[in-house]
């Protein structure tokens, strides 16, 4: 609610641009609270395996146990993280090259991923898994590969719509130059 008034404020009416952008902020900040809630709580479990801390071994060990294993530990990993590759660009809220865009977005998600890896030892119930990290890279770098160029779009009209620097009906653009600039008129002194 504060981040709709904050961009209110700023600009008035508020653009198709940030209206999209505060959108996103909106639903990173619920997702990484998600997902936090889910990876950082405490479980009560009689045991606990060891941290993995080779890569690919509970990737083949998901494998070995069968499809439906497979599908809970790989496709698992894959989702958890993977709306980041669309909400990071979307609170970024400017549509930037793909490849840049892309680079930013999985390092961004690459270090929350850590980060969450890195604090999972000191919950109890929770292991560190390097494959983890993996995935969740992995599912946010497909989810941007496929969503990023119809959310691009997106914010290019939205941009185009109203934003700040927008080209105004009447105004001209970069193929008509308009009339050139005059110099401000100043009268002679007596």
């Amino acid at each position: 609610m504060c981040v709709f008034a904050a961009v209110q404020r700023h600009h008035p009416g508020g653009s198709a641009a940030h209206r999209i952008r505060a959108a996103g902020l909106v639903l990173l900040g619920c997702h990484l609270l998600f997902v936090g809630w889910l990876t950082l709580r405490p479980l009560s479990v009689p045991w606990v395996s060891p941290a993995n801390l080779r890569p690919f071994a509970s990737i083949h060990a998901d494998l070995a146990d069968g499809p439906r294993a497979a599908l809970e530990g790989i496709g698992g990993g894959l989702a958890l993280l993977a709306p980041l590759g669309v909400l990071l660009p979307m609170a970024a809220g400017r549509a930037a090259s793909r490849l840049g865009s892309w680079a930013r977005t999985v390092f961004a998600a690459a270090m929350i991923s850590l980060g969450i890896e890195l604090v999972q030892p000191a919950v109890p119930g929770q292991v560190a898994d390097v494959d983890t990290l993996l995935l969740n890279t992995t599912g946010v770098a497909l989810v941007h590969l496929l969503c990023y160029p119809a959310l691009r779009a997106r914010l290019r009209a939205a941009a185009r719509q109203g934003g700040p620097g927008a080209r105004r009906p009447g105004s001209p653009g970069k193929g008509d130059q308009g009339a050139p600039p005059r110099p401000p008129r100043v009268g002679i002194a007596p």
